[in-house]
């Protein structure tokens, strides 16, 4: 884990890449460029609602939880965009130490946390302070993958469309609560 540990980003410098990727990405043929924008969007939209909740940061303090966190992301998609700010800003708030791995810059770190047999985002994997693995959690919280259920169940009564809306709203509304409370219950 120590190599991915130095190789992974600050959240400042992941917003950077988010916003250098949206305006003159490098990569001309980025099958993601067009979620660019909207990924920022709600970033700053995660970023101006997300406020740490005191409880949450009591329990975490009860918990001596006194080890970093590692975040599997990239900036276009738009589970992360509503979570990735939130869990920094939380354990930031908490005095410990979080960064990003972009997962398309090696996926030989998400290839060892796939889900269902996929390379989904974000993982937040919770590290010792040796940098061992302690729990994982992701993509998104237990309420997201719900509708993702239902979504897959019925595609056409539920369309992807109500789908994306319905998870957007429901990341809007919930602010980050119920994605801290999920971590804080692995720890």
């Amino acid at each position: 884990m120590k190599n991915y540990w130095q190789n992974a980003l600050s959240f400042e410098e992941y917003l950077k890449v988010a916003e250098e990727r949206f305006l003159s990405n490098p990569d001309k043929n980025d099958e993601h460029q067009a979620y660019y924008e909207l990924g920022l969007q709600r970033i700053n939209r995660t970023l101006k609602t997300f406020k740490v909740d005191e409880e949450q940061l009591s329990e975490l303090k009860n918990k001596s939880f006194k080890g970093k966190v590692l975040i599997i992301s990239e900036p276009w998609c738009g589970d992360a965009s509503a979570t990735v700010p939130a869990v920094s800003e939380f354990f930031e708030a908490a005095g410990n130490e979080v960064r990003i791995f972009l997962r398309d810059s090696d996926t030989s770190l998400i290839d060892q946390f796939l889900t269902n047999g996929g390379r989904a985002i974000p993982i937040v994997l919770l590290l010792n302070e040796d940098l061992s693995v302690k729990n994982v959690w992701g993509p998104r919280p237990k309420y997201g993958t719900e509708l993702l259920k239902k979504y897959k169940q019925n595609p056409e009564t539920y369309t992807v469309e109500e789908f994306h809306n319905d998870l957007q709203v429901y990341y809007a509304k919930n602010r980050g609560k119920d994605t801290i409370d999920e971590i804080l219950n692995l720890l």
